[in-house]
């Protein structure tokens, strides 16, 4: 069993990203108008998903982890299979989150195509956040290795987040609306009460 579903299992490993007053800030939703769709992938125990849920009608999520689906599970969201949630392109969804996922999935960029595919056109947003300085590790997958590299170059926080958006996003066809940085916090363990990563967050629309 790997660190993510043991931490399922044990009700433990939670994420913090945002408050709901920060994202209704960031992604200028009112919770009184709410969306129709969001679909939040690899949401883990649902923690962060909850922060943005009551801005939407209706919230699906993405998993890998079975005890964390466990967890989706429990919170009622609708959970969507990880290989199928882009085949049908006829459901579109007003906003896509992909939080910390693209340093840990092997096909990043396959990721950001099914995304732009999903998204609802002219409306849609994707809200993207990643760890920087980029250090990919693949936990559900062979050798822990990606098999897509993102194009992220430079040493410093500032640099990468140019690169990305210069080098990633906008060749496949994003434009940045937003961006801020913010502390990603994670439930710690019995050497440290918690882990401290910086995010960068991007709001995206479509060209």
């Amino acid at each position: 069993m790997n660190k993510t579903s043991i931490n399922g299992l044990l009700k433990r490993g939670s994420m913090f990203i945002f408050s709901q007053d920060h994202f209704s800030s960031l992604m200028e939703i009112d919770s009184h108008q709410k969306r129709d769709r969001l679909l939040d992938l690899g949401a883990g125990d649902g923690m962060v998903t909850r922060q943005m849920a009551s801005f939407f009608n209706e919230v699906f999520v993405t998993e890998m982890s079975t005890t964390m689906k466990w967890r989706l599970n429990e919170h009622g969201f609708k959970l969507l299979d990880t290989e199928e949630w882009f085949s049908d392109t006829q459901e579109k969804y007003d906003v896509i989150s992909c939080l910390n996922l693209l340093d840990r999935c092997e096909r990043p960029i396959e990721i950001l195509e099914h995304i732009r595919s999903m998204l609802k056109p002219g409306s849609g947003r994707l809200l993207l956040a990643i760890v920087l300085p980029f250090s990919p590790y693949v936990e559900f997958g062979v050798g822990n290795h990606q098999m897509q590299h993102l194009n992220i170059c430079g040493k410093t926080f500032e640099e990468q987040v140019q690169s990305l958006t210069k080098n990633v996003l906008e060749p496949l066809g994003y434009v940045l609306e937003r961006f801020t940085r913010l502390p990603y916090l994670c439930e710690g363990d019995l050497h440290h009460s918690f882990y401290y990563l910086s995010d960068a967050v991007f709001v995206l629309s479509l060209k």
